[in-house]
């Protein structure tokens, strides 16, 4: 699920923990709900850290890299790496605007057109 490089970006800001890191990878359900935007990998290389959504309320904490790697879906899937996903805002941005959407996805939404008029004005 994550590339070498990825992985090592992940790590590299869980030993800079206590800032307030842009997502470095989202994973995703692609048969029914959950959301995870990950920031940090601890040394134990399992613990990530994030915002994650499972029901109504996403929520920042920590989860586990192994249980979203063997989690069986219907039909035979599994969680997802969203390979076009990047970052364009610190976490805490996605997780307010998760929090007044209800939605990481519709948070996603809301940054990546923020982020896209930002880019459009030269800001």
């Amino acid at each position: 699920m994550l590339t070498p490089a990825l992985r090592e970006r992940l790590l590299a800001n869980g030993r800079l923990s206590g800032f307030d890191h842009l997502p470095v990878v989202k994973f995703f359900n692609p048969v029914g709900i959950g959301t995870w935007l990950a920031t940090e990998l601890a040394e134990d290389g399992d613990r990530l850290f994030g915002l994650a959504q499972l029901n109504d309320a996403p929520e920042l904490g920590s989860f586990s890299l192994q249980e979203l790697t063997t989690l069986d879906l219907p039909f035979g899937m599994h969680i997802e790496r969203d390979v076009f996903f990047a970052g364009t805002f610190p976490i805490s941005a996605y997780a307010e605007a998760a929090r007044q959407t209800g939605s990481i996805t519709a948070a996603i939404r809301i940054l990546s057109n923020a982020a896209r008029a930002r880019r459009e004005e030269g800001i």
